[in-house]
């Protein structure tokens, strides 16, 4: 027989747990809600035997956290939501495909599955022994927060051209077809300056040099503070004695006070911080950065500025550089 104070605890217990399950959401209902399917999907191939897919993002009640690739109706690639596109290779020659795309929410729900775009691979090319020239005159423009345009001049193989590759900041974004020299790219961010550059591809996945460097800006967001991202920045490889040396200048942004400091990110990483030892310089800034990897050795930089209230501002552009010795 339980004790009067025995079932008080029990009710007490059992009403905690109650007001517990409801504060966390444990009455709440499973997410059920499919996303939608991925649309603008396109598929080239970008050899004799791999193909190129792109979709466009799709959409979910909670928020999408992968896509799906199909081929002939079975999974072949699964990639992260932040991906939109994929290779998939190890397929045959002169062989017709279909693919189809599906996106993924984080309760496991798939969506329906996408148009199917068919695609066939071409003959292999066993005498493409050259790569492709590099695109040139690379021009474009921002439309808005979110979308820029470019276009380049055509580059020529001595087999052919199967695609051009759009790259930002040494990492492949896009891809068209050999037979297109223009490119709308979407879903980037407002007030951000973005550097592109393009290279062609042939059959035998051979790349082409890279076209010139183009920085654009996206138009910034309504009612959001102006840019930070230093401008201009101009990069040169000498060689000193024994040693190969990197001289950066950029013009400095307009912070509201004095920059004390400066991060240089080097492929993508912070490398040093630039603090100057006396009084900061007025107008065009200087550096000179020692390189310690072998002549040859090619280096992507960028670098943002400390704001006033001890933050890091936007990044500049890119920029590139082959160390000579």
């Amino acid at each position: 027989m339980q004790r009067p104070h025995a079932r008080t605890a029990l009710a007490c217990s059992a009403a905690l747990l109650l007001a517990a399950l409801t504060a966390c959401g444990g009455t709440a209902e499973a997410d059920t809600q499919k996303p939608t399917a991925p649309e603008g999907v396109t598929a080239q191939a970008g050899s004799a035997t791999s193909v190129h897919v792109m979709w466009d993002q799709a959409s979910d009640n909670k928020g999408i956290t992968g896509y799906e690739v199909y081929r002939e109706g079975r999974k072949a690639r699964s990639v992260p939501a932040t991906k939109r596109m994929i290779d998939i290779d190890g397929l045959a020659a002169s062989t017709a495909y279909t693919f189809t795309v599906r996106a993924r929410d984080a309760a496991g729900n798939l969506s329906a599955p996408s148009a199917a775009v068919p695609v066939t691979t071409p003959a292999p090319s066993p005498t493409d022994a050259e790569p492709p020239t590099g695109p040139v005159k690379l021009r474009g423009q921002a439309e808005n927060g979110r979308t820029v345009t470019l276009s380049w001049g055509g580059s020529t193989d001595d087999v052919g051209v199967t695609s051009y590759d759009i790259y930002q900041e040494d990492s492949r974004i896009h891809s068209v077809p050999g037979t297109q020299t223009t490119a709308r790219l979407t879903g980037l961010r407002p007030g951000t300056v973005y550097t592109f550059t393009v290279r062609a591809r042939d059959a035998a996945e051979r790349s082409s040099p890279d076209s010139n460097a183009l920085d654009l800006t996206t138009a910034s967001a309504s009612g959001a503070p102006a840019s930070t991202a230093p401008t201009g920045l101009r990069t040169k490889a000498a060689a000193e004695g024994k040693e190969s040396v990197i001289d950066l200048s950029w013009d400095q942004p307009d912070t509201g006070g004095t920059i004390p400091a400066y991060q240089l990110h080097l492929n993508g990483k912070l490398t040093t911080t630039i603090v100057w030892g006396g009084t900061p310089p007025a107008g065009r800034a200087t550096y000179r950065l020692t390189a310690t990897d072998p002549p040859g050795t090619r280096y992507s930089l960028k670098i943002r500025a400390k704001l006033p209230d001890g933050t890091w501002g936007d990044f500049s552009a890119q920029r590139t550089v082959v160390v000579t010795g």
